[in-house]
């Protein structure tokens, strides 16, 4: 007899926590385990923006998936682009651009999420997201460019509109991108005699009344006098109606003359829930308790992705696409799996939120640990021992620390890298969202590679 074959799609903090589990639980004779993902590393989302400053290298929030000792997994370098349900089919694309067919027994969807846009004019073609490693970095080096091409023109108008920067979300995302790449452009300004430190002018807007509502009113002003002080206009209530090469117009009228767009207003689920023709809450797979997708045996999902119940708030709450979340609920479905193998009882997810912490460079953070608020240094403090909590090994955690250490003490040269090509990446071009199959698509593939399987 052939053994089980579990398949987890996504590499985020549900899926990575879910394989570690399973790695440990099972011996090899029980079950095969497969991932799909395009690249064999965690990604450690919270600290993207820090990469984007240059603070932290981009090596260091790449976990390595071949590290654990217990590794045994087989990884398919790609990304699952449609799932037959009945048929127990994912088909994938792989990074070579081939579509390939995995069968299993046992699936676990963590596709994770997708920046989350809207139908305004330009914005997918002039804006930069911050979701990805990749996008990271080439934020890093265009806004390092702005600093060399306005260092270098003789044009007042150019210069003005190459030194403002506008970032859309006031969420932790884009509140702490702002913050951070403000640092950046601030110490970054020294090195150019010939700019004037005053043109340099970063917005930060939202459409929703609050800054990061969810950290309560006196956090939430805390923040903003922060951002404040440093110079970041922050303008509430407002968004951009539309968006070009070299200028960005607002929802109030106004229009700010720019080439730095970014753009970090939400996420949504994984453009793969849409081909699985399952009901959804709000886009993520209604999923019961222990994470199952009713109607479907052997079909667990989680993260982003899925609509979990948080048992802790009840009242009809799911639990918030954030990764203290989608790592508890990755062990649990992991548990599941097993018991499932096993024969034996599965169990709800439930889990109390542990708090927030939101890192704005410097001295300046708040945080919000088991509901105490916290402001300035004693938050910058749990912040980053959050952090590196949370980071899966202990190289990560020392090469992150270490940056840390060495970025304060000897600061940044303020070098481009190359990411910043001729011709530009945008928001579109990282995400890859227009590789996915249609429910149909994916039937009519299945139908014609099962005979050549057969």
């Amino acid at each position: 007899m052939t053994r089980p074959r579990i398949l987890v799609v996504g590499a985020g903090f549900a899926g990575v926590e879910c394989v570690r589990r399973l790695e440990r639980t099972l011996s090899p004779s029980e079950a095969d385990v497969t991932l799909v993902t395009p690249f064999a590393y965690q990604l450690y989302l919270p600290l993207l923006p820090q990469v984007a400053s240059g603070v932290l290298t981009p090596q260091s929030i790449a976990v390595s998936l071949r590290r654990s000792r217990k590794y045994r997994t087989r990884i398919i370098p790609g990304g699952a682009v449609g799932v037959d349900l009945k048929a127990k089919v994912c088909v994938v694309r792989t990074i070579t651009d081939r579509i390939v067919d995995e069968s299993y027994d046992y699936i676990v969807l963590a596709p994770g999420s997708i920046t989350r846009t809207f139908d305004i004019p330009g914005l997918t073609d002039h804006a930069f997201g911050m979701k990805t490693l990749a996008e990271a970095a080439y934020v890093r080096d265009h806004v390092i460019t702005q600093l060399d091409l306005a260092d270098a023109s003789d044009d007042a108008a150019e210069r003005a509109a190459r030194l403002q920067f506008v970032v859309v979300g006031g969420g932790y995302a884009g509140t702490e991108t702002a913050a951070c790449l403000q640092r950046l452009t601030h110490a970054a300004v020294k090195r150019y005699p010939r700019l004037d430190p005053a043109l340099i002018k970063w917005h930060l807007i939202d459409i929703a009344p609050k800054l990061m509502p969810e950290l309560g009113d006196k956090l939430g002003r805390a923040a903003q006098e922060d951002l404040r002080r440093r110079g970041i206009e922050i303008s509430l209530g407002v968004s951009i109606a539309k968006a070009g090469p070299e200028e960005v117009t607002f929802t109030d009228g106004r229009v700010v003359p720019t080439h730095t767009l970014i753009w970090t207003a939400g996420v949504v689920a994984s453009p793969l829930i849409a081909t699985l023709g399952a009901d959804t809450v709000r886009g993520r797979l209604a999923v019961t308790d222990e994470m199952c997708l009713p109607g479907y045996d052997g079909v667990f999902a989680l993260g982003d992705a899925a609509a979990v119940p948080d048992l802790a708030k009840g009242d009809g709450a799911v639990c918030p696409p954030t990764a203290q979340h989608a790592m508890r609920q990755g062990r649990r479905v992991a548990e599941n799996v097993v018991a499932t193998l096993r024969g034996g009882p599965m169990r709800r997810y439930e889990h109390k939120d542990l708090g927030l912490v939101v890192d704005l460079g410097g001295a300046d953070a708040v945080a919000k640990p088991l509901g105490v608020e916290l402001h300035g240094v004693p938050a910058q403090a749990v912040a980053r021992g959050y952090h590196l909590g949370a980071l899966r090994t202990n190289v990560a955690k020392v090469r992150v620390a270490t940056n840390w250490l060495l970025n304060a003490v000897a600061g940044d040269d303020f070098v481009r890298t190359g990411f910043q090509a001729r011709k530009p990446a945008k928001l579109k071009d990282f995400e890859y969202t227009d590789a996915y199959m249609t429910a149909q698509q994916v039937q009519e593939y299945v139908e014609k590679a099962r005979p050549r399987a057969l």
